[in-house]
Formats: C-alpha cells, sequence, structure tokens
C-alpha cells in the first residue's frame, strides 16, 4: 500500500512541476504577443502627506457637473475613480493641441488610497500594481514626514511619479484663473505672487534634492528622465489640473508604454472584503491586467488555507447619473483590465486582503493545485518568519491586511519588539487566548499589537478575563508609543516588587587616610 500511496505522490509533484513549467511558458508567450496598439488603463496611486489635498485634488478631477445632471463623465470604480478617454480630453482642453498631445490610452484609473499604506498593500506578486503615481506637496508646508516616506516607497519600487505642488491659490493676492493651465494662471499673477511662487517652488526644490532627487518645474524640465516634474496646482479652483494630467498620460504613452501594454492573463489583487446586503460576501479587487469571466474558478489566499471558487457575479458601479434606478451596480459578463471591480462568489469571508487573486487555466491539470501553494506563499512566509525569529516568545501583531501585516511587522523589528504570531482582520476571542498563552513564559508580552482593526465585543470581554492588554491604533508610530509606555510601566513595577529583595550598591567613604593600613608588602 504503502509504495502505491507514493507512487501517487510523485505523480503529483510531476504533474505539479509541469503545470509551473506550462504556466511559465504560457506567461512568456502572453507577453511576447502584446502590441503597442492595444494599451490597458495606467493605473495612478495618490500619495502625500495629511491634508496635503490628496482627496481635494481627485475630487477637481473628477469635478461633478451638477447643471448637466451627470457627473463630468466619470465612473466611480470600486477603491478607485476610472476617468475614460473624453474626460482625460475634455480636462485637458487647451494643452492638448498646444503640445501636439494624442491620448492613446483607454484610461486613467486612479487608486485613491488614504496615504502610504496604499503602496504597501497592492504589491501585486512583487510588481507594484501602480505603474504611475502622484506626490501631493502643499507648497505651504514643504516636505513632511508622510511625503518623505512616500518618497522612499516609490523609490524601492522604481515607480515613476509627478509632483504636485497644491495649494498654490493659498499664495498671498493669488487672482483666480479657474481651471486654466497653470502657466496661463500664473502669467495674470502680480509680480510679488509670482516672486512669493519662485521662492517656494525654489526651497522645495532644494528639499527634494537633500533627499537625494533631482526635480524641477515641469515647464522647465527639458529632461523628464532624469528630473521629476514638478507640477503646480490647487484642488481648490483647478489651476494646473490640466497639466497635471497632461503629466501623466504623456509619462506613460512615451517611458512606460511597455509597461501598460494589454495581455491576458489575469494581474489581479483582492483590496478588500466586505459583507454587504443582498450579495453576501464579496471581495473588491484591482484587475490590473488580463480578462475575468463569469464562471471562472479564482485561487485566493484565505485564514484557513487557501479558498477556491467560482466568480458568480462581476459588478462596478454604475456611472453616477443612474442612482435613481434601484439596481445599485452593473452586472458584466465579463471584464478586461484595467478595472475596480466587486467579485461575488461563496467562501469570500475568510479571504485575506492583499492577496492575489490567481485564475487557474481549464486545460492544464494540476495548475490549480500549483495556484493553492502559490496564493498561500504570502502568509505562510510572514507567519513563519515572524515566530522563527524570537523563539516563539513576542507580542501577537494583527493587521487588516497582508500589506500592512508586512509594514507593521517590518516597524516591530526596526523597533526591536520581538513577535510570537500574527493574524489578519478583527481581533476575536481566539486572538486574545493565543496571546495569552504568554503568561506562563513572560507575562509582559501577553499583549496585542493591532494596527487598523477593530476589536470584538467576545474579544474584550476574553481580554479583561485573561488579562491580556491590546494596543489598537490606526498610526503604526501610535502603536509604538503606547507598546514602549506600557513596558517602561511594567519594568517599574518589577522594579518596585523587587525593591524588598534586592541587594542595593552603596558608596563606602574612608573617613580619614589613618584608617588605611597596608599589609603584606
Amino acid at each position: 500500500e504503502g509504495s502505491g500511496e507514493d507512487s501517487s505522490e510523485d505523480e503529483d509533484e510531476a504533474g505539479k512541476a509541469a503545470a509551473r513549467l506550462e504556466r511559465e511558458a504560457r506567461t512568456k508567450a502572453a507577453m511576447a504577443a502584446r502590441t503597442p496598439d492595444r494599451l490597458r488603463s495606467p493605473i495612478c496611486c495618490i500619495m502625500g502627506h495629511v491634508d496635503t489635498g490628496k482627496t481635494k485634488l481627485l475630487d477637481n478631477i473628477r469635478r461633478t457637473n451638477v447643471q448637466d445632471g451627470e457627473a463630468g463623465g466619470i465612473t466611480q470604480q470600486i477603491g478607485a475613480s476610472f476617468f475614460p478617454n473624453e474626460t482625460l480630453c475634455d480636462r485637458m482642453g487647451s494643452l492638448l493641441a498646444k503640445n501636439k498631445v494624442a491620448v492613446r490610452v483607454p484610461g486613467l484609473l486612479i487608486i485613491d488610497t488614504p496615504g502610504h499604506e496604499s503602496f504597501s498593500n497592492l504589491r501585486s506578486r512583487g510588481s507594484s500594481l501602480c505603474d504611475i503615481a502622484i506626490l501631493v506637496i502643499d507648497i505651504m508646508h514643504g516636505l513632511e514626514p508622510q511625503t518623505i516616506e512616500s518618497m522612499n516607497m516609490l523609490r524601492a519600487k522604481q515607480t515613476p511619479f509627478v509632483i504636485a505642488l497644491n495649494k498654490v491659490d493659498r499664495l498671498y493676492g493669488w487672482s483666480e484663473a479657474k481651471d486654466r493651465p497653470f502657466i496661463e494662471a500664473i502669467e495674470e499673477q502680480d509680480d510679488g505672487v509670482k516672486r512669493e511662487f519662485e521662492s517656494r517652488a525654489s526651497a522645495i526644490l532644494l528639499s527634494i534634492a537633500e533627499q537625494g532627487l533631482n526635480a524641477q518645474l515641469y515647464y522647465r524640465n527639458k529632461d523628464p528622465r532624469e528630473y521629476i516634474s514638478l507640477v503646480p496646482t490647487s484642488a481648490h479652483t483647478g489651476e494646473g489640473v490640466a497639466d497635471i494630467l497632461m503629466n501623466l498620460v504623456g509619462m506613460t504613452q512615451k517611458m512606460f508604454v511597455d509597461r501598460i501594454m494589454w495581455t491576458p492573463m489575469v494581474q489581479c489583487t483582492v483590496l478588500e472584503v466586505k459583507v454587504i446586503e443582498g450579495l453576501g460576501a464579496t471581495a473588491d479587487v484591482i484587475l490590473a491586467n488580463g480578462t475575468l469571466k463569469r464562471g471562472d474558478r479564482i485561487v485566493m489566499c484565505g485564514f484557513g488555507g487557501p479558498v477556491v471558487t467560482r466568480v458568480r457575479d462581476l459588478l462596478t458601479p454604475r456611472p453616477l447619473r443612474e442612482l435613481r434606478v434601484k439596481a445599485d451596480y452593473l452586472h458584466h459578463q465579463e471584464i478586461d483590465g484595467a478595472a475596480g471591480i466587486k467579485i461575488c462568489a461563496n467562501h469570500l469571508e475568510n479571504v485575506v486582503a492583499g492577496s492575489a487573486c490567481l485564475v487557474p487555466f481549464k486545460d492544464v491539470p494540476y495548475d490549480l493545485e500549483v495556484l493553492k501553494e502559490d496564493a498561500m506563499g504570502d502568509l505562510n512566509k510572514l507567519a513563519k518568519a515572524a515566530s522563527e525569529v524570537n523563539g516563539g516568545l513576542g507580542v501577537y501583531a494583527m493587521a487588516s491586511t497582508l500589506g500592512s501585516l508586512e509594514a507593521l511587522l517590518e516597524f516591530l523589528k526596526t523597533s526591536k519588539i520581538p513577535v510570537s504570531a500574527v493574524n489578519i482582520g478583527p481581533i476575536h476571542k481566539k486572538d486574545v487566548i493565543k496571546a495569552s498563552i504568554m503568561h506562563e513564559f513572560k507575562p509582559e508580552y501577553a499583549t496585542i499589537l493591532a494596527f487598523d482593526v477593530p476589536l470584538t465585543k467576545e474579544g474584550e470581554l476574553q481580554a479583561k478575563e485573561s488579562q491580556v492588554k491590546v494596543f489598537t491604533a490606526e498610526i503604526i508610530y501610535h502603536l509604538f508609543d503606547q507598546f514602549t509606555k506600557y513596558m517602561a510601566d511594567v519594568r517599574l513595577e518589577q522594579q518596585a516588587k523587587a525593591a524588598t529583595t534586592a541587594v542595593y550598591p552603596a558608596i563606602c567613604k574612608v573617613s580619614s587616610p589613618d584608617h588605611v593600613w597596608c599589609r603584606g608588602g
């Protein structure tokens, strides 16, 4: 019997190896078949410090034309806004003719995610999902901590980016030139405003140079490959919005055509899993490339192992003008990338946000098994790495998505805080019980550090009962502060307990040199 089992295992292994090779060959063939004639929408990420006006800038580009009763031809995609070709042309207006740019991309998919985690979260299998990014800097405040953090992220991922120098309308004496290109707007200003703009811009250019990056105002930028373009904008009054769109489109079409050629191989990342009345658990995904169809089998990374299911429905939000219609979503038979989609399917409730969503080949046996292993790779690696390092002693780390968990572990590692186990999602009773095991080894580590996740009611009761400290925060640094303060308190407590038994060192003083005798020579 044993030999029979062995041979079937060998067959499985051989089958998997063959499926992997077949997958590689097909991917290579698909990459070779791409043409510059068929481009997909570039995916653009918008980053920057808190309150620099990221969302405001997007709102301006999205600009809702209330008087026409429709929203300027913008489709609200899930977790992302999709700007079709005609809207881009419309917003760039006079700049298109002036700079002789033709918009060849089908549109622009802008992911508006809060500040910096978006990147770590959207790592779709090694290559960052974003093809290009906008980094927003407030002209009044210059570079701020998160601006620098975002810059370093972009450099690490080698993502090309454009800098939006926002809030130019705050310059003293600025006269409004609504929605005009910035070059025209600055010509109409007084000399004082021009001078203030130049001095502030050059100060920011200097501080960017201190970070080791070359930047230049875009209309003086002769070499966009070497120098990053700085585009002055105002999200309130709309100056410079046309310029930034033109820079994004021009940059992707000129320099990164090979990044945005369409291919049938599916590249897809789960942003988050939500339960929606009437639909059950749904997964919001960004489909970067390829085509998803109804009825496709998909493989994703789940908490209790890989999740294999069939696509029951592909939904995208309706364009805004159809809000009167009762159905909230448009149903599709198939969707081409790049797009933000809601997937309805069974068994989605355990899917890990931030994981890849993979589609197996129907005609290759064992391909499904291979993808099951691949899908679980990320989570297993993280969990294993965390517990191996510290010999199983440490705090319990939790986060909302794979990306933010990775960021949290990286951060705890640099802060020298040991981690014993990890999990993703809200803090449940079972997490608290797991963390309470540390009472036996090192009681001060019976704590949960949770980044950006809620604490459930039963979790809270269990934590009180088993004396587990739960620290939650929406900003990583706050977690660190809370935990170091707690560790300091614990240390003081331990010192106070030991005070009665400890032998304290003392300083003795010899009363006079006459009392010192030296014996033995």
